[in-house]
């Protein structure tokens, strides 16, 4: 990686019953570091660790195409090392 970061995180809607394919299929999407299952608004909580925006944006492109995904949000932060 480089001295710089782009670290996104992508709270996840998916369909009701579709939890366990949703998390199997945005397991598949390199560049994600982590997925959590949480109970509230969201489905997922989803950790995105790149090199930078555009790639960043490309991940969450797939998991927006992923069939079982009805929603996203994503904030981004940038860590200096």
């Amino acid at each position: 990686m480089s001295d710089t970061m782009v670290i996104g995180v992508t709270m996840v809607n998916v369909l009701p019953g579709s939890e366990r394919t949703a998390f199997n299929e945005l397991n598949k999407i390199e560049g994600i570091k982590d997925i959590y299952h949480v109970f509230g608004e969201y489905d997922f909580v989803v950790i995105i660790e790149v090199d930078d925006l555009g790639r960043l944006n490309n991940i969450v492109d797939q998991i927006r195409e992923t069939s079982d995904v009805t929603a996203t949000q994503t904030i981004v932060g940038a860590e200096l090392k």
